[in-house]
């Protein structure tokens, strides 16, 4: 571990633990650490922040990444620790400048979502885009 990885995480061992959790993964990926699969703790950590939305959150894990649904409808997932949600224009009328990012090479762009310490925002934003997402395919 180099000198500038080792004080950032010395950093953000003071923090709290949910806190911690989000920053450290996400800072490692940004300076050009190795793509890793999301952790469980993220995944928990972000369904504490939907535990506003009841019992109609739902995941699913596929290929070490976490797709997110509510009320049956895929609304994004958690991709190498970042929260990513559909672009439906409900869930954009959120923002003012949206950060769009592709959850993995060759995807489409999808919003990433830095407000994850604001629970209260990010049901608010589930909710609204809601009504947009498609509704899941009926089984044959």
């Amino acid at each position: 571990m180099d000198r500038q990885t080792a004080d950032l995480k010395e950093m953000c061992l003071s923090l709290s633990q949910e806190i911690f959790i989000h920053f450290w993964y996400n800072k490692v990926s940004m300076h050009g650490g190795v793509s890793m699969a999301s952790s469980q703790e993220y995944l928990d950590f972000i369904l504490k922040q939907l535990q506003g939305l009841g019992q109609e959150i739902s995941f699913r894990k596929m290929m070490g990444e976490y797709l997110l649904y509510y009320r049956g409808r895929l609304f994004g997932g958690i991709y190498d620790n970042r929260l990513m949600v559909k672009p439906v224009q409900p869930a954009l009328d959120f923002f003012e400048n949206p950060i769009y990012e592709s959850p993995y090479p060759g995807a489409k762009p999808m919003l990433h979502i830095e407000e994850v310490e604001d629970a209260a925002f990010l049901c608010s934003l589930i909710e609204a885009a809601y009504p947009a997402l498609p509704a899941p395919k009926k089984k044959k």
